[in-house]
């Protein structure tokens, strides 16, 4: 693990979970802090520098969970040390930035994945499933809320470490379920409400898909929400709708087979189980993962596209 945060913790448990052969180990710039991590988080090994870990013969992947701006150095220096890489998302600050890590990936027989957690939500997959059912008729409209108040945004708020604003740090995960409902996004348009200076917080993206319909994602990290966080979202099609928890807690549908309920699964509900066996088993050999890098570079591209036209600052 590069970087000793939240993220850290969370992804050493959950590997933990899904195979407890995987040794886990951590680096920090502040050697005290890995040390920490490492007793407190059975670590095998700690490193006082990302460096030194990355250059370590016993370390056969990285994983970089650093604020974005670190992201496309890091992953450089694992390839060139011969490593595979895992990488948070935003994997990186542009969307070229994907070519030029694709190519040292390439070169160097090595993987880079991309930790986009929602290509694994079981949400995704079962409304990818209901609009390719047909259940729902010819989709016309996707409307998607994600809304909430960052009150503490840390290192997030901070331009020159998170490389960008709400969307781009959080957004991406929604911006990649947009796109990953089996439907082809032919244009990305953003909107920003508010001030137009500083990081952006809110940004309404509106998409026009290839196949016909027309999107919209509500994504704000300044709007207090509800319930907890608990917030509805729909999918509308000429024969039926699904009425969605945008989390993914409970599915109702309304469609040619009438009205029924799905629950896509509380267990992983936000994929990062799926995520890692995925990731384990790719690094071990069996083949592609299901998050590519190509999808890595679509949604940064979309999340550039909804920026640049919302006027703002990314």
């Amino acid at each position: 693990m590069l970087g000793c945060g939240k993220v850290a913790v969370k992804h050493r448990k959950t590997i933990a979970a899904v195979d407890p052969s995987v040794r886990i180990s951590f680096a920090s710039r502040d050697g005290e802090r890995a040390a920490e991590f490492a007793r407190k988080y059975r670590g095998t090994a700690w490193w006082g520098s990302y460096q030194a870990a990355i250059v370590d013969p016993s370390v056969d992947a990285v994983l970089v969970a650093t604020p974005p701006v670190l992201h496309l150095d890091l992953t450089m220096r694992a390839l060139a040390a011969g490593k595979h890489v895992i990488v948070e998302k935003p994997a990186f600050l542009h969307s070229t930035d994907v070519d030029t890590v694709e190519a040292a990936a390439t070169a160097a027989g090595r993987r880079v994945l991309v930790g986009e957690n929602y290509c694994y939500k079981p949400l995704t997959a079962v409304l990818r499933t209901l609009i390719a059912s047909g259940e729902l008729g010819d989709v016309r409209f996707v409307s998607v809320n994600a809304l909430k108040d960052s009150i503490h945004p840390g290192w997030r708020g901070d331009a020159e470490v998170a490389g960008g604003g709400a969307l781009f740090e959080g957004g991406v995960h929604w911006v990649h379920l947009m796109a990953e409902l089996g439907l082809t996004i032919g244009k990305v348009t953003g909107f920003r409400p508010g001030p137009a200076q500083g990081l952006e917080r809110s940004t309404l993206a509106v998409f026009r898909y290839v196949e016909g319909p027309m999107g919209s994602l509500h994504h704000s990290w300044e709007t207090p929400g509800r319930c907890r966080g608990l917030q509805l979202s729909r999918i509308a099609g000429t024969k039926g709708s699904v009425t969605f928890e945008s989390n993914g807690i409970v599915v109702f549908v309304r469609g040619t087979r009438g009205s029924h309920w799905i629950f896509p699964g509380f267990r992983d509900i936000e994929g990062y189980r799926g995520m890692f066996r995925d990731f384990i088993a790719v690094l071990r050999g069996a083949g592609e993962p299901r998050m590519t890098l190509a999808k890595a570079r679509r949604d940064l591209a979309l999340v550039e596209d909804a920026t640049a036209d919302s006027g703002g600052d990314r």
